[in-house]
């Protein structure tokens, strides 16, 4: 990771925070050029009981999204596709292991989109931000959630139209990988605390973990093992 010129590529507003905020947030502390590219909205994620999120789900979590970026020291961000909209695909489980878009995906949704299409928005973003390395999901996505996969693939493509130095953040079911290098930043613990407070409506901060809105547990974690392809 030393290129001075950095995109990180995520499916919706949070996932820049939960997969290596403290690695966007030490790359931003140490004067490298971050931008942070999002697919989506967030359109079909859940709410927190009790969080008032007001008539438009959309503004919101774009509110919380820039917040989190202010939080981390990343100045610098975009939506992919610009003025094309690509919507959350939401998730269901198909069978064990395997899932799909939910029931309710628009025609729009991110999982649904020609990857050679948005791989091409990609680059746009590449050349505009002068990207030396792009960095994004690996083919699990973390826990297999549609947009996270097809953030992979689309990343994949436009990292080789662009002749871009891909990185994949593995996930946990994947390590260890030769090659892979553990990247913490424990002096980022702060930011990262500050930027998951943005996100009041997707979580809850408890101690040392992240209680998302589906009850699952996440221990809040400084580093990430990345890999470049």
């Amino acid at each position: 990771m030393n290129a001075e010129s950095v995109v990180f590529f995520h499916a919706h507003p949070d996932d820049e925070t939960l997969s290596g905020g403290a690695l966007l947030a030490a790359l931003a502390a140490a004067g490298r050029r971050v931008a942070v590219v999002t697919a989506t909205r967030g359109e079909q994620g859940g709410v927190v009981s009790g969080v008032d999120v007001g008539s438009d789900l959309v503004a919101h979590r774009e509110r919380e999204r820039s917040a989190a970026l202010a939080a981390l020291g990343v100045t610098v961000d975009a939506w992919l596709g610009g003025e094309r909209r690509y919507t959350d695909s939401g998730m269901r489980w198909i069978r064990p292991g395997v899932a799909g878009p939910a029931a309710q995906a628009a025609p729009d949704c991110l999982s649904g989109a020609p990857v050679a299409q948005a791989a091409a928005d990609l680059v746009d973003l590449l050349r505009r931000f002068d990207a030396q390395a792009l960095v994004s999901y690996d083919a699990v996505g973390g826990y297999h959630h549609p947009d996270h996969v097809a953030c992979h693939r689309i990343a994949r493509a436009a990292a080789q139209a662009a002749g871009v130095p891909r990185f994949e953040l593995l996930s946990p079911e994947v390590v260890p990988v030769d090659g892979a290098q553990w990247l913490d930043h424990p002096e980022q613990r702060d930011r990262l605390l500050a930027a998951l407070h943005c996100y009041p409506s997707q979580f809850r901060v408890v101690a040392d973990e992240i209680v998302h809105v589906g009850g699952q547990h996440q221990s809040i974690d400084t580093g990430v093992w990345l890999f470049r392809t």
